[in-house]
């Protein structure tokens, strides 16, 4: 598969809402929090399209994520994947190449998951570490290397 990532435009705002809401749905389910407005809403009021890219495959629209400045680093967010493109190397691909960037500038990142997430294996396995916890949310931070 070849993927690229291309800066994101305000346009991108409601193709990332949709992909959020399909792709937490079942995470929020799980937990009792899914509402079908307020997934997208929250995507939407969010949104920042100059620290946010989307995720071409093939050369169509596969996924989104934002590296948002944060005042001692980096916040991961927004990061989803179609799930046609899931488990087939693209979200490493893409977090490998994040964290390179992060890495060289000697930033720590930080980013949130929801309980249960089968995405808190992917950050585990590229040296994000839980930093506090909550019945809904795992909070994480990884260390520049």
């Amino acid at each position: 598969m070849q993927w690229a990532m291309r800066p994101a435009e305000s346009a991108d705002v409601e193709p990332v809402a949709e992909l959020r809401a399909v792709v937490m749905r079942p995470d929020l389910e799980r937990l009792g929090r899914f509402d079908e407005h307020r997934v997208r809403q929250r995507l939407r009021d969010s949104f920042s399209p100059q620290h946010a890219s989307i995720i071409e495959a093939d050369g169509t629209f596969a996924g989104s994520v934002t590296l948002r400045p944060s005042e001692n680093g980096h916040r991961l967010e927004h990061f989803y994947l179609s799930p046609h493109v899931q488990s087939r190397g693209l979200g490493t691909a893409v977090l490998r190449s994040l964290l390179t960037r992060t890495d060289t500038a000697g930033d720590l990142v930080r980013l949130n998951v929801l309980q249960g997430s089968p995405a808190r294996r992917l950050y585990e396995r590229h040296g994000f570490t839980i930093e506090t916890q909550d019945p809904i949310d795992i909070f994480m931070l990884r260390l520049p290397a």
